[in-house]
């Protein structure tokens, strides 16, 4: 008995699990990160906590640089255990991670979600192209070999064939993993189709590309999707941007927009075809595995079949599953709790 207790304060001290933390140890797993991985983990915690003896875990929706920049705080209670994130983590937050203490950060990889441009089913359906999108959506635009501030009020100022309707489009805040990829698929791929914006410094580039309006086109809608659903249900001339599997969840009232002649669908995503697509993943604070009670057999039911197989019940949520082999490949690092390191990120 003396053993195992020297044992338990041990590992409490290694994880920093002690004195005033030690206090605060939690029974349940503590999950916070992108709105767009929220659904999944939810569904996954809910299972998890009917069939078997742990605590449902907590899971919260606070966009996936907010999620990464709590996991990485620190070690301890009031730290949570797991990030969700719609992008992968970058080299800086992980060294964040490790400057904090935190010896040991698992990837693992869910699946992969498309970003959607989706309106209210009572407009007409559009097809839109990258290059439009960023002409649409971009602080600065070129025009007449200049840059300049974007001059664009109407879809059909940019052509003809798009709506006559104002732009207004609902999107992510800065803290978002979607509104990173959103701005690395879309925007910063559809800048890259202009001589002039080529032309510029690579600083200056990437602040071209990147850089969304503010004078009222584009409208910052923070991390609760189900505000964006509101706001096209009440204007059908405007549009949204999230993830497909909340498209998925109210294809009864929103549509997709086709970009580049590809309908965000879920085949169109598997099978590599729709443009606009990114992976999804969670990220474990290895030193909370044990201290906190049931990490290892959350991380069991997340990556079983059942949950993550091709028939499991995240793709009836609408994750798009990973092939059977990367799958595989995932579980295996799930089971040995495998260390990120900075050399994985840029491979």
């Amino acid at each position: 008995m003396m053993t195992k207790i020297a044992l338990v304060a041990a590992v409490l001290a290694a994880t920093g699990l002690h004195g005033e933390a030690r206090a605060q140890v939690r029974e349940q797993i503590r999950v916070v990160g992108s709105s767009t991985v929220f659904p999944f983990t939810t569904t996954v915690a809910e299972r998890f906590g009917r069939n078997t003896v742990f605590r449902t875990p907590v899971i919260e929706a606070t966009g996936t640089g907010g999620g990464i920049r709590l996991l990485c705080s620190g070690i301890g209670a009031r730290h949570p255990d797991i990030a969700n994130a719609s992008r992968r983590i970058k080299p800086s937050e992980l060294a964040d991670c490790e400057a904090a203490g935190i010896a040991g950060v698992t990837e693992v990889k869910i699946g992969y979600d498309g970003i959607v441009l989706a309106s209210s089913r009572a407009s007409e359906p559009i097809d839109v192209t990258r290059e439009q999108l960023y002409l649409a959506l971009a602080r600065q635009v070129p025009q007449d070999g200049a840059i300049v501030e974007n001059p664009y009020r109407r879809w059909s100022d940019i052509d003809p064939s798009l709506p006559d309707s104002l732009i207004q489009v609902y999107g992510p805040p800065p803290t978002s993993g979607t509104r990173d990829a959103f701005v690395e698929l879309v925007m910063e791929e559809g800048c890259a189709a202009f001589e002039e914006v080529r032309a510029l410094p690579e600083e200056e580039r990437e602040a071209v590309c990147a850089q969304l309006r503010e004078d009222g086109a584009f409208v910052e809608a923070g991390e609760n999707d189900n505000l964006i659903v509101q706001r096209l249900s009440a204007n059908p001339d405007a549009f949204g941007i999230f993830g497909y599997s909340f498209l998925e969840q109210n294809a009864d009232v929103l549509q997709g927009a086709a970009i580049g002649g590809v309908e965000p669908s879920f085949e169109n995503i598997a099978e590599g075809h729709y443009p606009v697509a990114r992976s999804l993943y969670l990220y474990v604070k290895k030193p909370h595995v044990g201290p906190i009670p049931g990490i290892e057999d959350f991380l069991a039911e997340l990556v079983s079949d059942a949950a993550m197989g091709e028939e499991g019940y995240l793709a009836d949520k609408g994750l798009i599953p990973l092939p059977d082999e990367e799958l595989a490949l995932v579980r295996e690092r799930v089971r040995a709790l495998e260390p990120l390191r900075s050399a994985d990120l840029r491979s």
